[in-house]
């Protein structure tokens, strides 16, 4: 089957970062799926992991975006079907999604939203799972709690987690949501998403931010510069707020936070399937009840650009958008070459 790799850790312009390759189809284990892959998504952990992971010249194939067909199941699969359309993320520890057929445990799959594409479908899962765990598990948000009120800070609300995490704060909280975005574009695409406020992430937040919230903040997911803008948080978050993040840095000052019991959290959506805990299904039913608000029209895809064919040759772009850290929304890419 045709599958785009690596076999040596490169700078993205080196036509070898990334190359198609030719690989057997997986076969399933009894609780996977063989799904027919249709589209894929590129994440910030995808070019992570190509410059920090140096495979010695065996292909590693990369990718935890994807949207296709079920065309086989394990001898325990319970939740599916051959025929099945799905998406999902799958686990950080397995070959990627970036071939013709991959194999996924069904407990990290849904059935994708009906009213989208694959290609549409395929840019939600990853940043899905990591903005619904990081609101409702690590923030302690309760789902379709519209009684609950107060203030949330998502930064970068224009990119792959912010805009689909200020799309579940509108749609699942009475919670005034405020966006950080710095370009007219992406300040544009992050009020489309459901951002109430936006604040110049390339200014000092505190002051915008007490002139758009002059009650304080009561959650902020930071989902890009923790380390650099945790002293802002301190400042403008009420006592016994909570942060939640996604981002890496080398180390953070959680002193700051002690005075007003501020809480930190962290937020890994592979954390599940990587230590294979009891409760990985629930990213099945994560993904259901997204597909399901999608479906009423109360979230929409945040795909914005489609590459084309998945290739070697269109995921390098790909990569090298994300590693910009110019692009908005998510970047898709449609069908293998023949």
């Amino acid at each position: 089957m045709p599958a785009v790799g690596y076999r040596r850790s490169l700078p993205v312009e080196h036509p070898e970062s990334l190359i198609d390759v030719e690989l057997p189809v997986p076969e399933p284990g009894p609780r996977d799926l063989l799904v027919r892959v249709e589209a894929i998504a590129v994440n910030p952990v995808d070019h992570k992991v190509r410059q920090g992971t140096d495979p010695a010249g065996q292909v590693k194939v990369l990718g935890w975006d994807a949207a296709g067909t079920v065309v086989a199941v394990g001898a325990e699969v319970e939740l599916f079907r051959v025929g099945d359309e799905v998406y999902y993320a799958g686990a950080l520890d397995r070959p990627g999604a970036n071939s013709q057929y991959h194999a996924v445990d069904e407990r990290l799959v849904a059935r994708k939203p009906t009213t989208l594409s694959f290609t549409q479908a395929a840019a939600l899962p990853l940043t899905a799972l990591t903005a619904w765990e990081g609101l409702f598990e690590r923030l302690g948000l309760r789902d379709g709690a519209l009684e609950q009120t107060g203030a949330l800070l998502v930064t970068a609300a224009a990119g792959g987690v912010g805009a689909i995490t200020v799309q579940l704060a509108r749609a699942l909280t009475s919670l005034t949501v405020i966006g950080t975005a710095s370009r007219p574009e992406t300040v544009e695409f992050a009020r489309r998403m459901g951002a109430e406020h936006l604040v110049d992430h390339h200014q000092p937040l505190a002051p915008q931010l007490a002139e758009v919230a002059p009650g304080g903040l009561d959650h902020v997911f930071s989902t890009t510069g923790t380390d650099r803008n945790l002293a802002a948080y301190a400042e403008t978050l009420n006592p016994f707020g909570r942060i939640v993040a996604i981002d890496d840095f080398d180390s953070l000052p959680i002193g700051v936070l002690k005075a007003k019991s501020i809480s930190f959290h962290w937020e890994f959506m592979f954390t599940r399937s990587m230590f294979r805990t009891a409760d990985q299904a629930a990213q099945h039913r994560i993904l259901t009840q997204v597909a399901r608000l999608v479906d009423l029209g109360t979230v929409t895809t945040t795909a914005t650009r489609d590459l084309g064919p998945i290739n070697a040759t269109n995921l390098r772009e790909a990569h090298r958008l994300q590693e910009s850290g110019t692009a908005i929304g998510k970047t898709t890419l449609t069908g293998f070459r023949a």
